[in-house]
């Protein structure tokens, strides 16, 4: 691992492997997490796990640690080595996804979703702090796009590769299959990823001067809070990933109970559907967004506002279409339009936070998205499933999706709400180009 020279960072080619190499790292940071989704029917049946407990080892058993840890490991990556974090946090994960072949009970499959809380808690913050490092903000949310790409294809691969193989070689087996790659990546990341001067991206003076120290935890905290529309995007976006998430970890048993459809079947039929469309809908977001807010901020807020919006009408079709044909083809303008809200937020994050706030001001971020999301979303589901399930039968996955869907409206107004204030909460060189 290197320091990257000014020539480096503005490199156009260079800049672009970085970015790929980033995002197969989210890439597996996201099979890792979704690969379990599709192995919830044959692990509960081995373990006699209740919707209740796999709602807590597809959430909480994650979110808990990975939020707890995430602050600490930004506020060193504001100070050291991000690739070196990167690097060590990759092979951590994998090591601990791969560990989950070997459970026999409950407590030593939550045992390994800690670890791999650990491991992730430092694979997101340093990376959004690099991009912002090597791409310059008209380029930002562009580059947040295809580094949301990871998400899609973790998602996709997760679902694909656990259906394909927990039907060949078990669950155990598909858990090793998916996790050990990882280490060797995570080598590559650490070898080839040199890491850029703080602000080098920035065309301020100022921010590159404001480089030289990151604040406390508490400082930046204090100093990021401090903004209206900063708590709108945390607030906002986290309610927007507590329904989401929870409609992406269940929804593969959903199709399975209430429409039949095999692992396998779900894997190569709603896999590919919902990532391309979630795939190319971040890249038209970032797009969009890049364009727009070089002439308005205030669209860093607003775009994510209307994703989350518009996306619910079609979220809920997926749950409560009567065949999983149409119910797969509503995929496809929920992902369009879903899939842009979180390359903007995260761009709008990195606007508002000076250079030496940024890695912890994604923190920040990723904590509300994570504990709210997948601490909370996939855990309630489980819960509202036992307790319909007397009543609706398979049909109680449908309701309870539903019942957490409709919080997207509250996210989505608390994201316009804070559009409203974005334009004096920006450091002055963010400001305008």
């Amino acid at each position: 691992m290197l320091d990257a020279s000014n020539q480096d960072v503005q490199s156009t080619g260079y800049r672009s492997y970085v970015l790929a190499v980033l995002t197969v790292m989210y890439t597996f940071n996201y099979l890792d997490r979704y690969v379990l989704t599709i192995l919830v029917v044959p692990i509960k049946e081995e373990l006699g796990l209740s919707d209740t407990m796999m709602g807590f080892l597809l959430g909480p058993a994650f979110a808990l640690f990975y939020t707890a840890l995430g602050i600490p490991i930004a506020r060193l990556a504001d100070r050291r080595s991000r690739t070196l974090i990167l690097s060590i946090s990759f092979v951590v994960w994998s090591l601990m996804t791969a560990a989950a072949g070997l459970a026999r009970s409950a407590s030593f499959l939550v045992a390994t979703r800690i670890g791999v809380g650990i491991g992730e808690a430092g694979g997101t913050a340093p990376a959004h702090s690099l991009i912002s490092d090597y791409f310059p903000i008209e380029r930002r949310a562009f580059a947040f796009g295809v580094f949301q790409q990871g998400v899609y294809l973790g998602q996709l691969l997760g679902l694909a590769i656990g259906g394909l193989l927990v039907g060949m070689i078990g669950w155990r087996q598909t858990f090793f299959v998916v996790g050990l790659p990882g280490i060797a990546l995570a080598f590559i990341l650490y070898l080839t990823v040199r890491e850029p001067r703080r602000g080098t991206a920035s065309v301020a003076a100022l921010e590159e001067q404001n480089a030289t120290a990151a604040p406390s935890v508490i400082e930046t905290f204090r100093h990021l809070w401090q903004r209206p529309s900063f708590r709108a995007l945390i607030l906002g976006t986290a309610i927007a990933s507590f329904a989401g998430t929870g409609f992406g970890f269940w929804v593969p048993v959903l199709l399975e109970r209430v429409h039949g459809l095999s692992q396998m079947e779900i894997g190569f039929q709603f896999g590919p559907i919902a990532a391309i469309s979630g795939s190319l809908g971040a890249l038209l977001a970032g797009t969009l967004t890049d364009r727009l807010s070089r002439r308005d901020r205030r669209w860093l807020m607003w775009i994510p506002a209307g994703s989350v919006a518009f996306s619910l009408p079609f979220l809920i079709g997926i749950c409560l279409w009567p065949n999983s044909t149409g119910a797969i083809l509503c995929a496809i303008p929920a992902g369009l339009l879903g899939g842009g809200w979180a390359p903007a937020a995260y761009a709008a994050a990195q606007t508002i936070a000076p250079a030496n706030m940024r890695a912890v001001a994604a923190s920040i971020t990723i904590l509300g998205i994570t504990l709210f999301g997948m601490g909370a979303g996939p855990q309630v589901i489980g819960i509202l499933n036992d307790l319909f399930a007397p009543r609706f039968g398979d049909d109680a996955v449908r309701y309870s999706m539903v019942a957490v869907l409709m919080t997207c409206l509250l996210g989505a107004l608390l994201l316009v709400w804070g559009a409203t204030r974005i334009l004096r909460d920006l450091p002055i060189e963010q400001a305008t180009d």
